[in-house]
């Protein structure tokens, strides 16, 4: 396995997993706006992604994005995305992944990674195996 940081010339590996995952999350179908979308995030520099291939195959991918803490006054990053193709999955990708973003973290010196996710998601063993702890915090959401 080998994970890589994405660049605009890694869409084409990109945007498949990135359409299946918003299709995990029930979303349309919509593999020429996962392309704009990532490359948007890529050329604007507004998100860091990283890349996993196994048996020359693009297998997962996370996505991280800025965040600023106000009371730690420390940047940190939102592993808003993470997704591993259901025939990798168990092979230790997601694990792999996250570290990755672990270690970004840790070189810049960043105050940590923050994630949500669905109630249901079997991911969060693998989380809470890496050290993630759940917030008790009120959660809000507004959309548009």
């Amino acid at each position: 396995m080998s994970i890589i940081e994405a660049h605009i010339s890694h869409i084409q590996d990109l945007a498949p997993l990135f359409n299946a995952y918003r299709l995990f999350y029930k979303q349309p179908s919509d593999l020429e706006g996962a392309k704009q979308f990532l490359k948007e995030r890529l050329q604007n520099k507004e998100s860091v992604i990283y890349l996993a291939y196994m048996d020359k195959k693009t297998v997962g991918f996370t996505q991280l994005y800025p965040l600023f803490s106000s009371v730690s006054m420390k940047p940190m990053y939102l592993l808003n995305d993470l997704y591993v193709t259901a025939e990798y999955r168990g092979h230790g990708i997601g694990e792999a992944l996250i570290n990755k973003a672990k270690s970004l973290c840790s070189e810049k010196n960043y105050k940590g990674l923050a994630l949500q996710t669905a109630n249901d998601n079997p991911a969060q063993k693998l989380y809470e195996r890496l050290g993630f702890i759940k917030d008790s915090d009120l959660y809000y959401n507004w959309t548009l």
